[in-house]
Protein backbone atom coordinates (compact mmCIF):
# COMPACT_ATOMS: atom_id res chain seq x y z
CA UNK A 1 0.00 0.00 0.00
CA UNK A 2 1.18 3.49 -0.87
CA UNK A 3 0.47 5.43 2.34
CA UNK A 4 1.45 8.79 0.80
CA UNK A 5 -1.07 8.28 -2.04
CA UNK A 6 -3.75 7.07 0.40
CA UNK A 7 -3.09 10.08 2.67
CA UNK A 8 -3.52 12.53 -0.21
CA UNK A 9 -6.72 10.75 -1.24
CA UNK A 10 -8.14 11.00 2.32
CA UNK A 11 -7.31 14.74 2.35
CA UNK A 12 -8.94 15.30 -1.07
CA UNK A 13 -12.11 13.40 -0.13
CA UNK A 14 -12.33 15.16 3.25
CA UNK A 15 -12.09 18.57 1.55
CA UNK A 16 -14.60 17.50 -1.09
CA UNK A 17 -17.03 16.79 1.77
CA UNK A 18 -16.13 20.20 3.30
CA UNK A 19 -14.88 18.67 6.57
CA UNK A 20 -12.00 20.13 8.55
CA UNK A 21 -9.61 17.61 10.08
CA UNK A 22 -11.14 18.39 13.48
CA UNK A 23 -14.74 17.83 12.29
CA UNK A 24 -13.90 14.48 10.70
CA UNK A 25 -11.94 13.45 13.79
CA UNK A 26 -14.91 14.26 16.07
CA UNK A 27 -17.26 12.18 13.89
CA UNK A 28 -14.85 9.21 14.06
CA UNK A 29 -14.11 9.68 17.78
CA UNK A 30 -10.38 10.23 17.30
CA UNK A 31 -7.98 13.18 17.48
CA UNK A 32 -7.37 15.58 14.60
CA UNK A 33 -3.66 14.71 14.95
CA UNK A 34 -4.53 11.17 13.83
CA UNK A 35 -6.26 12.51 10.70
CA UNK A 36 -3.25 14.73 10.03
CA UNK A 37 -0.93 11.74 10.43
CA UNK A 38 -2.96 9.72 7.88
CA UNK A 39 -3.02 12.59 5.40
CA UNK A 40 0.76 13.03 5.61
CA UNK A 41 1.21 9.30 4.90
CA UNK A 42 2.67 8.61 8.35
CA UNK A 43 -0.01 6.15 9.38
CA UNK A 44 -3.03 4.20 8.25
CA UNK A 45 -6.52 3.91 9.78
CA UNK A 46 -6.97 0.92 12.05
CA UNK A 47 -9.34 -1.80 10.87
CA UNK A 48 -12.23 -0.70 13.13
CA UNK A 49 -12.17 2.79 11.52
CA UNK A 50 -12.07 1.74 7.85
CA UNK A 51 -15.84 1.43 7.32
CA UNK A 52 -16.83 4.53 9.36
CA UNK A 53 -14.17 6.60 7.53
CA UNK A 54 -15.23 5.33 4.11
CA UNK A 55 -18.92 5.89 4.87
CA UNK A 56 -18.21 9.48 5.97
CA UNK A 57 -16.12 10.22 2.88
CA UNK A 58 -18.49 8.41 0.51
CA UNK A 59 -15.86 5.98 -0.77
CA UNK A 60 -15.36 2.22 -0.67
CA UNK A 61 -12.67 0.40 1.32
CA UNK A 62 -11.06 -0.70 -1.97
CA UNK A 63 -10.89 2.92 -3.14
CA UNK A 64 -9.28 3.86 0.17
CA UNK A 65 -6.72 1.03 -0.09
CA UNK A 66 -5.91 1.99 -3.68
CA UNK A 67 -5.85 5.73 -2.95
CA UNK A 68 -8.15 6.83 -5.75
CA UNK A 69 -11.73 6.67 -7.04
CA UNK A 70 -12.38 3.53 -9.07
CA UNK A 71 -14.58 3.11 -12.12
CA UNK A 72 -17.05 0.22 -12.10
CA UNK A 73 -14.94 -1.62 -14.68
CA UNK A 74 -11.73 -1.30 -12.64
CA UNK A 75 -13.29 -2.09 -9.29
CA UNK A 76 -12.93 -5.90 -9.35
CA UNK A 77 -9.40 -5.71 -10.77
CA UNK A 78 -8.26 -3.21 -8.12
CA UNK A 79 -9.92 -5.24 -5.35
CA UNK A 80 -7.94 -8.28 -6.48
CA UNK A 81 -4.72 -6.21 -6.60
CA UNK A 82 -5.33 -5.03 -3.03
CA UNK A 83 -5.84 -8.61 -1.85
CA UNK A 84 -2.69 -9.77 -3.65
CA UNK A 85 -0.68 -6.92 -2.10
CA UNK A 86 -1.89 -7.81 1.41
CA UNK A 87 -1.02 -11.48 0.85
CA UNK A 88 2.44 -10.50 -0.46
CA UNK A 89 3.05 -8.28 2.58
CA UNK A 90 2.08 -11.13 4.92
CA UNK A 91 4.33 -13.58 3.04
CA UNK A 92 7.29 -11.18 3.18
CA UNK A 93 6.76 -10.76 6.92
CA UNK A 94 6.72 -14.55 7.40
CA UNK A 95 9.97 -14.87 5.41
CA UNK A 96 11.63 -12.24 7.61
CA UNK A 97 10.53 -14.05 10.78
CA UNK A 98 11.86 -17.40 9.48
CA UNK A 99 15.11 -15.79 8.31
CA UNK A 100 15.51 -14.10 11.69
CA UNK A 101 15.15 -17.46 13.48
CA UNK A 102 17.61 -19.12 11.09
CA UNK A 103 20.20 -16.37 11.63
CA UNK A 104 19.86 -16.74 15.42
CA UNK A 105 20.35 -20.53 15.22
CA UNK A 106 23.27 -20.27 12.78
CA UNK A 107 25.22 -17.76 14.89
CA UNK A 108 24.85 -19.95 17.95
CA UNK A 109 26.07 -22.94 15.90
CA UNK A 110 28.96 -20.83 14.54
CA UNK A 111 29.94 -19.29 17.89
CA UNK A 112 29.79 -22.39 20.10
CA UNK A 113 32.75 -24.25 18.50
CA UNK A 114 34.94 -21.18 19.02
CA UNK A 115 34.19 -21.17 22.76
CA UNK A 116 34.71 -24.95 22.98
CA UNK A 117 38.03 -24.72 21.14
CA UNK A 118 39.18 -21.91 23.44
CA UNK A 119 38.34 -23.99 26.52
CA UNK A 120 39.45 -27.47 25.44
CA UNK A 121 42.66 -27.11 23.41
CA UNK A 122 46.12 -26.09 24.59
CA UNK A 123 47.06 -22.69 23.14
CA UNK A 124 48.65 -19.34 23.87
CA UNK A 125 46.59 -16.94 26.01
CA UNK A 126 46.31 -14.42 23.15
CA UNK A 127 44.90 -17.14 20.85
CA UNK A 128 42.36 -18.18 23.49
CA UNK A 129 41.28 -14.53 23.96
CA UNK A 130 41.06 -14.08 20.17
CA UNK A 131 38.80 -17.16 19.80
CA UNK A 132 36.51 -16.03 22.61
CA UNK A 133 36.35 -12.47 21.24
CA UNK A 134 35.55 -13.80 17.74
CA UNK A 135 32.81 -16.05 19.16
CA UNK A 136 31.25 -13.13 21.05
CA UNK A 137 31.46 -10.90 17.96
CA UNK A 138 29.79 -13.53 15.74
CA UNK A 139 26.95 -14.03 18.22
CA UNK A 140 26.39 -10.30 18.87
CA UNK A 141 26.34 -9.43 15.14
CA UNK A 142 24.02 -12.35 14.44
CA UNK A 143 21.60 -11.30 17.19
CA UNK A 144 21.59 -7.71 15.87
CA UNK A 145 20.77 -8.92 12.34
CA UNK A 146 18.08 -11.29 13.68
CA UNK A 147 16.51 -8.45 15.71
CA UNK A 148 16.45 -6.09 12.73
CA UNK A 149 14.77 -8.71 10.52
CA UNK A 150 12.27 -9.71 13.22
CA UNK A 151 11.33 -6.12 14.11
CA UNK A 152 10.57 -5.24 10.49
CA UNK A 153 8.37 -8.30 9.94
CA UNK A 154 4.84 -6.86 10.02
CA UNK A 155 3.84 -4.70 12.99
CA UNK A 156 2.50 -4.89 16.54
CA UNK A 157 -1.16 -4.33 17.41
CA UNK A 158 -2.28 -2.60 20.61
CA UNK A 159 -4.96 -4.68 22.42
CA UNK A 160 -6.61 -1.48 23.72
CA UNK A 161 -7.14 0.62 20.57
CA UNK A 162 -6.03 -1.86 17.84
CA UNK A 163 -3.46 0.63 16.47
CA UNK A 164 -0.77 -1.10 14.42
CA UNK A 165 2.70 0.33 14.86
CA UNK A 166 6.39 -0.43 14.49
CA UNK A 167 8.36 0.14 17.71
CA UNK A 168 11.79 1.78 17.69
CA UNK A 169 14.73 -0.64 17.82
CA UNK A 170 15.40 0.36 21.44
CA UNK A 171 11.75 -0.30 22.45
CA UNK A 172 11.82 -3.61 20.57
CA UNK A 173 15.06 -4.85 22.19
CA UNK A 174 14.21 -3.71 25.72
CA UNK A 175 10.61 -5.01 25.75
CA UNK A 176 9.66 -8.09 27.73
CA UNK A 177 8.26 -10.64 25.29
CA UNK A 178 6.78 -14.02 24.57
CA UNK A 179 7.04 -15.75 21.18
CA UNK A 180 4.24 -13.71 19.56
CA UNK A 181 3.85 -10.67 21.86
CA UNK A 182 5.96 -7.79 23.19
CA UNK A 183 5.20 -5.43 26.05
CA UNK A 184 5.16 -2.08 24.25
CA UNK A 185 3.74 1.40 24.70
CA UNK A 186 1.13 2.25 22.07
CA UNK A 187 1.96 5.56 20.33
CA UNK A 188 -1.77 6.28 19.89
CA UNK A 189 -3.46 5.56 23.23
CA UNK A 190 -0.36 5.41 25.45
CA UNK A 191 -1.27 2.03 26.97
CA UNK A 192 1.65 -0.27 27.84
CA UNK A 193 0.42 -3.78 27.08
CA UNK A 194 1.51 -7.06 25.53
CA UNK A 195 0.97 -6.24 21.84
CA UNK A 196 0.55 -9.12 19.41
CA UNK A 197 2.51 -9.36 16.20
CA UNK A 198 0.49 -9.00 13.00
CA UNK A 199 1.87 -9.73 9.55
CA UNK A 200 0.47 -6.64 7.82
CA UNK A 201 0.96 -2.99 8.75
Amino acid sequence: MDQIKIGKFIAEERKRKSYTQKELAEILGISDKTISKWERGNGFPEVSLLLPLCNELGITVNELLFGERLQEVDYKKKAEENMVNLVKEAQESRKKIILSALVAVLVIIAGTPLFLAAGVFEMETWARVALIATGILVIVLGIIIACILDREAGAFECPECEERFLPTMKEYVMAAHTITRRRLKCPKCGATKYCKRVLTK
